[in-house]
């Protein structure tokens, strides 16, 4: 079992947690926009209460470990790997809860090329033990608004895990899919679940839109979160999203298998 001390120095070594690629000023910008209910950065999530610049800061600077100055405009952002490390047991112990009673998972990622691996294999761990992991919809067109305008995507899953691609792209089994926010897959996907008289997802693990979309309409819901992301730390604080792991999302996919050995191992699910 991978202990505790090694992956704290993992998550520093690889820039997971520690200073991490993300900017303080790409941070500060997704306040400001936050603060401004802009939907690009409120992934689905409806908050309940007036969030400041000044309390969003507050705010990361509790569940991530960011700087709490306003001062503080430029650099390497930062994460405390303390809070890393307590977010995924937390995150664990969810996923062994489901387990335990046999729950339907929904996994979905807006960020295929790097946690695609990593969801998976959790899916796979819950399958195993006989969750049903959900894959409704596969195939569906969604149209999401994007920086560029309106663009056309379809639902797929791969080893479990929903993402979205551009029409046309497609290699089986591979994480070809693009990088989205949008909370609009998660709602297609739960719409086809209920028009099929199916199952519905007890949980919903992911990224994005998959988490604040679910933790938005009362389905329980774990994911990862970079210091950008803001609207899974509120949706935690408000008791919309269960559990929100201070991370950074787009590293190397290779430097999440340490985090999945020690989650699998947490939630006593290692096969």
């Amino acid at each position: 079992m991978l202990s505790t001390g090694a992956l704290r120095a993992h998550l520093l070594a690889a820039r997971l947690a520690g200073p991490v690629a993300t900017s303080r000023e790409l941070s500060l910008r997704s306040y400001r926009l936050f603060a401004a209910r802009d939907p690009r950065v409120t992934l689905g999530l409806d908050p309940g209460r007036v969030w400041g610049e000044r309390d969003l800061l507050r705010l990361m600077a509790d569940k991530c470990g960011v700087s709490e100055d306003p001062a503080h405009v430029s650099g390497p952002d930062v994460i405390d790997p303390e809070r890393t490390l307590a977010g995924l047991d937390a995150f664990a112990e969810r996923l062994s809860d489901a387990a335990a009673r046999r729950a339907p998972v929904l996994f979905g990622t807006g960020h295929p090329h790097r946690l695609l691996g990593f969801y998976a294999a959790l899916a796979d761990a819950l399958s195993a033990v006989g969750c049903t992991v959900l894959t409704p919809a596969q195939g569906r067109r969604i149209d999401i608004t994007t920086r560029f305008g309106v663009r056309t995507y379809n639902l797929d899953y791969v080893r479990g895990v929903a993402m979205v691609r551009e029409p046309g792209v497609r290699v089986p089994g591979g994480d070809t899919g693009a990088h989205t926010h949008s909370p609009l897959p998660l709602r297609v996907a739960l719409e086809a679940a209920a028009d099929a008289r199916g199952p519905l997802p007890a949980l919903v693990v992911g990224d994005h839109g998959w988490v604040c979309g679910a933790g938005q309409l009362g389905i329980e819901a774990i994911g990862l979160a970079d210091t950008d992301d803001p609207a899974l730390f509120v949706g935690e604080a408000e008791g919309r999203v269960a559990v929100a792991v201070p991370l950074d999302d787009a590293v190397r996919s290779a430097y999440y298998l340490p985090l999945t050995r020690y989650v699998l191992n947490r939630a006593c699910l290692s096969q």
